[in-house]
């Protein structure tokens, strides 16, 4: 790691923990040439698998777009949508670092069902790719028969 202050690469570290709930390691270092010391953050690379095959980096703004999308124009706090993010990125902590995106969809789905039905039609008409009134006839009818 190479010191900020005067760029050597001659740098050791003093002091190492867990942060984030265990996906990132905070390290203290030193300099071992001009003494100065810094602190870097390691974090797991938590990759998304695609339905088309293809994999790219997590993005919890994505997620918490979608879910502002779905509850547009509905009465639900910040809070609630903080949860369902945070239900998304939990899926992560069985170690591999990789889920699929239906996984994340499917986490999100859970979320909306349990804080509002409509919010809840709205992502799954994207989600599930609706191609006309029945689809929403059929999922509404699966919501009623689920509560």
């Amino acid at each position: 790691m190479r010191c900020p202050l005067c760029l050597t690469d001659d740098t050791r570290v003093i002091d190492s923990r867990p942060v984030d709930s265990g996906t990132a390691i905070r390290r203290r270092r030193e300099c071992a040439e001009c003494g100065h010391r810094f602190t870097t953050y390691e974090r797991i690379a938590l990759l998304v698998r695609k339905r088309d095959g293809r994999s790219e980096a997590f993005d919890p703004r994505k997620v918490r777009r979608g879910i502002e999308r779905a509850l547009a124009d509905r009465p639900v706090g910040t809070g609630t949508i903080d949860a369902i993010v945070d239900r998304a990125e939990g899926l992560y902590t069985s170690g591999t670092g990789t889920v699929t995106a239906s996984d994340i969809g499917d986490a999100v789905l859970l979320g909306l069902r349990e804080v509002d039905e409509v919010a809840y039609l709205r992502f799954a008409s994207v989600y599930k790719e609706f191609q006309g009134a029945r689809d929403f006839e059929r999922e509404a009818a699966a919501l009623e028969d689920r509560t």
